[in-house]
């Protein structure tokens, strides 16, 4: 039961196969039993968790009308506000900052039945991508516990592979959600830019953030999706949905990219890509090489603007607490520290300069989604790597960003899906990214190519 997707776990709660309170009894259960492992916890909320599944099985009993995620435990990145649950962003320094309301996201969830099980780790304050947290410890890949999960929402990928939770949110501000979905072997959504409010949600980048659904199938993630995407006129960042693109019926037609994208792979990473590509073809989508000359300048770009709004969010932060020691340890992870302090050397000029490249970049994807429908690519250059010899700022400045920094420059929709693994059992990613407001095109493709590959339906082997 516990591995058994949400869409699963809804029909077996309507018809009463399980309720609401046996499922997350179960789902504790085995967060005991495997956190102390995974680290994928930081607040665990069994008290309410369970107030919230007794009434959501008198709701089933009783007959009552049942929204979409009714008696489904959830649990989300601690950057997300849940009303009277500290909101830490894997810091100290919020340890006790505890959230009087919802995030706005937050309420779409409680509102649609969902349970929420409690606040998952996460590399500090969002600003890295191995989930090595020096303050409460790192969150450990449930392939193999010696290998980073990849960040920031790396707590969120651990505990859904591992089967601590039925799904969760993360945000993503360079690839947070689609590095740890790609290393831990689900999936996960970063939404167009706007589309889904940020309200209630420590940022990172205002320029940059995304929040997105996380999940163990391409359905879990559409209907989280479906439930979060709505309109929020309280968040200055949300846009309108006046001007949504209408659905189409057509077979959608397949970018691939030019050779930048299969330069560098580790080898297991490029050997999945390829028969990825292979598989797509054979399911009768049409497949067209495209360029993306000087993709790698995006990069540059999209470290200056998330640094620089980095830490103008935290000039206070970095002034007052980073020589401050708290519980033994820095107040500020010292590879954190050593990004803020880079975004506060962003000059105004830098700045613009970069604006400047994200407005041109926006123009040429816009011009290549004219051509095709979808482009494919990979997610990560490489898999997971050993926690003691993974280099935060390396990995964070371009080794696990290099595909994904460009749509959050650009806004435009991404997902990860399984695709693959190492010869060691590491998970593979496929990345696939679609035209703003798409992101139909992008489920449609995913899902089909789900359904003919095995990959999502592995798991790790912690049982």
């Amino acid at each position: 039961m516990i591995h058994r997707s949400i869409v699963e776990l809804q029909q077996a709660i309507r018809t009463k196969q399980i309720s609401p309170l046996e499922l997350t009894r179960a789902y504790l259960d085995r967060i005991e039993a495997l956190n102390p492992q995974l680290n994928a916890f930081i607040t665990l909320t069994a008290e309410s968790a369970l107030a919230e599944a007794q009434a959501a099985t008198e709701a089933v009993m009783h007959g009552d009308e049942l929204g979409p995620l009714h008696g489904i435990p959830l649990a989300l990145k601690d950057l997300f506000d849940v009303r009277g649950v500290p909101t830490t962003a894997g810091s100290p320094l919020l340890k006790d900052n505890l959230a009087r309301e919802d995030a706005f996201v937050t309420k779409q969830l409680r509102d649609a039945g969902a349970i929420f099980l409690g606040k998952l780790n996460m590399h500090e304050w969002a600003l890295g991508v191995t989930s090595i947290n020096p303050h409460v410890g790192p969150v450990r890949n449930p392939w193999n516990l010696d290998y980073i999960t990849g960040g920031s929402s790396g707590g969120s990928a651990a505990a859904i592979a591992a089967g601590l939770c039925a799904g969760s949110l993360g945000s993503d501000t360079g690839g947070s959600i689609r590095i740890p979905a790609s290393l831990c072997g689900v999936v996960g959504l970063k939404p167009t830019y706007g589309r889904i409010s940020t309200r209630g949600v420590i940022p990172l980048s205002w320029s940059l953030d995304h929040v997105g659904p996380m999940g163990r199938c391409v359905d879990d993630v559409a209907l989280l999706f479906s439930v979060i995407d709505g309109y929020d006129e309280s968040d200055p960042y949300c846009v309108s949905r006046q001007n949504l693109p209408r659905a189409t019926h057509h077979a959608p037609c397949i970018g691939v990219p030019d050779a930048y994208f299969f330069s560098d792979l580790h080898p297991d990473t490029e050997r999945a890509y390829r028969a990825a590509i292979k598989t797509i073809g054979e399911l009768g989508y049409t497949l067209i090489e495209v360029a993306l000359p000087d993709f790698e300048i995006s990069e540059k770009a999209s470290s200056k603007i998330l640094l620089a709004d980095a830490a103008a969010y935290h000039e206070d932060r970095i002034t007052q607490e980073a020589d401050r020691a708290l519980d033994g340890n820095q107040a500020i992870g010292e590879d954190v520290l050593t990004r803020l302090r880079w975004g506060l050397a962003v000059t105004g000029v830098k700045y613009a300069l970069a604006r400047r490249t994200q407005i041109e970049w926006r123009h040429k994807l816009a011009k290549l989604f004219d051509a095709i429908d979808v482009l494919i690519l990979p997610a990560t250059p490489l898999p997971a790597t050993p926690i003691d010899d993974s280099d935060p700022l390396a990995l964070s400045q371009g080794n696990l960003t290099r595909f994904t920094r460009m749509f959050n420059l650009t806004g435009n929709p991404a997902l990860v899906l399984p695709c693959g693994f190492t010869r060691d059992a590491l998970p593979i990613g496929l990345q696939i990214v679609g035209a703003q407001w798409r992101e139909d095109l992008i489920l449609q493709v995913a899902r089909t190519y789900e359904q003919a590959t095995p990959w999502h339906q592995r798991t790790p082997p912690l049982d």
